[in-house]
């Protein structure tokens, strides 16, 4: 009887090096990330956190080492097959939220399973979503905003909304670039606490980037950058 296969760590970051010009920003960085794994990057303005997460998602280059989404090498693909990848195996939550202003919240959550061909075209005009999608909202606590523009939301609901467009297609992978740096301390500890709950429930490793000491103790690791 054939034992079952063991799946890849949804991230796997192998003696990694990055400069600009003769400074270095980091230098033979080497960490895994399982499955259910939280780790936060903390570290002052400039110290190269952004940028780690950038070439985690193969948006930007390095120098020396190997980073590995659920097992793919992303130093072996072409731009295409990175940009494919992504969309597989990376959920995004961003500080500035990146919400389509012209699509409601139904439709801005759908857009990955747009994008992987998954289920009807969110897009058209009307559209208010699917089992999948109302389902997603209903965990965020966003029940009946199904069909508000971005216009007419709070910056709290706006990150909420953010955060179920990042796990709809429940990816290996969730990377957080200070995801409550916008919100108070009382909307921001309650949506750190779904957006761990949710990633949780679906199985997803999460990478933060955070400056707040009390978002960073509640990961299982914890990478300080100087």
């Amino acid at each position: 009887m054939k034992a079952a296969a063991t799946l890849p760590p949804a991230l796997s970051v192998q003696g990694l090096g990055k400069a600009y010009g003769e400074r270095a920003v980091f230098h033979d960085l080497s960490f895994t990330l399982e499955s259910g794994e939280v780790m936060a990057i903390l570290g002052p303005s400039g110290s190269g956190k952004s940028t780690l997460l950038n070439c985690v998602a193969g948006l930007d280059s390095w120098d020396a080492g190997r980073v590995l989404l659920a097992g793919n090498d992303l130093g072996e693909l072409s731009d295409d097959g990175r940009a494919l990848l992504r969309r597989r195996t990376l959920g995004f939550v961003f500080q500035a939220f990146h919400i389509l202003p012209h699509l409601n919240v139904a439709q801005n959550v759908a857009l990955p399973l747009l994008l992987l061909g998954h289920g009807p075209d969110p897009a058209r005009p009307g559209w208010t979503g699917d089992s999948r999608v109302l389902a997603m909202l209903g965990a965020l606590g966003l029940d009946g905003l199904e069909a508000r523009m971005p216009s007419q939301l709070s910056g709290g609901q706006l990150q909420r909304v953010a955060i179920a467009r990042a796990l709809i297609h429940r990816p290996p992978l969730l990377l957080a670039d200070e995801p409550t740096g916008n919100l108070d301390t009382r909307t921001a500890t309650r949506t750190m606490d779904l957006l761990l709950e949710q990633a949780a429930r679906h199985g997803s490793a999460v990478l933060l980037v955070t400056h707040a000491e009390s978002l960073a103790e509640r990961a299982t690791r914890v990478l300080r950058m100087d």
